[in-house]
């Protein structure tokens, strides 16, 4: 074991120094510049896009001719202005208790609504996570003028409007927004650096160099070596790529950059569960690429055969993202227990839901599947590389008479 363990270091010690200290690892920290930079714009539309055309809910606890005529003025601004731009409003009977039933809207999870609009026309109050003059309580107050005077005659009364914490339906919405985040950083990530371990093996076998190293190291202490160097190395960049756009994010805060909405198990211990999962979608997916290129003999070959892997590895990340908005499913279980899709999906359950303990099972998982990817790209490696192991007899092995 010790001899395994000292041969790893001595392999990982060794790539590290060569990919770390070389001047193309400038490049390479350079390169994910111009992707960020598109990726950012195009993701700061889609976010934009998808804020505009989200439609809050807003309860409405009025008569039934005060909801009416609510729903008529919410209906010709919807033929002004169309149907995604415009609060949607659902009406609830008054009762003799109106104050439960605005509490049991803004705090459940199965009809959440972002604000509440209780008494009648004469005294309207809106409560729920809104603020005064934001786009939720304009509308409102527009709706309130419309139904009271459809000419524009009168005006209603001012209209009271309270601040809670906020909803369900908002907090789940941003912790959704930070799963997915989270999950798309965990896939470029891991899918940029995680090529390295092609081209360097490859490398290696068309200079005869990989022969001479299996002849002084076990394989299996080469493939885990070698994994564990390019992590650190990959570490490496995601700390300075981290550093750049933390001093990006503060140089250019005060222009409208909104921070991230709060994970579920809070920012350090997400955090911490991030570069955890990092590590082992890497090991996961740099296992499957070190075996790979273990059977490749030219660069061609590496493109060939590491193709449908990049792809495969596409439709892991859409199986994981079912698991985004119901961490409970039974898809997002079997998204949790498919080994190359675990790591994608456990980090959005790590900013919607609390619970610690199914991350310790999870790390644990995906660790074994990392362990029985690299035995068994190390025995492929030396059966069809070095052609060493364990044979069966041939049949003309069992043919050839015996030497008299």
């Amino acid at each position: 074991m010790m001899r395994f363990l000292r041969s790893a270091l001595v392999i990982a010690r060794r790539d590290f120094a060569a990919t770390v200290l070389s001047k193309t690892f400038i490049f390479f920290l350079l390169g994910p510049l111009f992707p960020l930079l598109l990726g950012g714009m195009f993701g700061s539309i889609g976010a934009r896009v998808a804020t505009q055309t989200q439609q809050p809910t807003v309860a409405v606890i009025m008569s039934q001719a005060e909801y009416e005529a609510l729903h008529r003025a919410r209906e010709a601004l919807v033929r002004a202005t169309g149907e995604g731009h415009v609060v949607k409003i659902v009406g609830y009977p008054r009762g003799a208790d109106d104050a439960e039933l605005v509490q049991r809207l803004l705090t459940s999870e199965q009809r959440p609504a972002r604000a509440v609009l209780t008494g009648w026309f004469g005294a309207p109050r809106l409560i729920g996570n809104i603020k005064p003059g934001d786009q939720i309580s304009q509308q409102v107050e527009y709706l309130l003028d419309r139904a009271i005077m459809p000419g524009g005659g009168l005006r209603a009364p001012s209209l009271d409007i309270r601040t809670t914490s906020q909803t369900p339906a908002h907090v789940t919405r941003d912790r959704a927004l930070t799963a997915q985040l989270g999950q798309m950083a965990l896939f470029f990530l891991t899918i940029l650096l995680s090529g390295m371990l092609l081209s360097q093996l490859v490398e290696e076998k068309s200079n005869k160099i990989i022969e001479v190293i299996a002849a002084a190291v076990p394989i299996d202490a080469l493939f885990v070596g070698k994994l564990f160097a390019m992590l650190a190395a990959s570490v490496i960049g995601i700390i300075v790529w981290i550093g750049a756009g933390a001093v990006l994010i503060d140089l250019i805060k005060q222009g409208g950059v909104a921070t991230l909405p709060p994970p579920a198990t809070g920012w350090p211990t997400f955090l911490g569960l991030g570069v955890a999962y990092f590590a082992m979608n890497y090991l996961l997916l740099g296992a499957v690429f070190l075996t790979i290129g273990a059977q490749a003999a030219t660069v061609r070959e590496v493109q060939t055969m590491s193709m449908p892997v990049t792809f495969l590895q596409v439709l892991v990340f859409g199986f994981a993202a079912t698991a985004i908005g119901a961490p409970s499913s039974g898809e997002a279980l079997l998204a949790a227990l498919f080994p190359l899709s675990s790591p994608m999906a456990m980090i959005a359950r790590a900013a919607e839901r609390p619970d610690l303990w199914p991350h310790a099972l999870a790390l644990g998982w995906q660790l074994l599947w990392v362990v029985i990817i690299l035995r068994l790209g190390a025995r492929l490696f030396r059966k069809t590389v070095l052609k060493s192991g364990p044979r069966g007899k041939s049949w003309w092995r069992l043919r050839r008479p015996s030497v008299q």
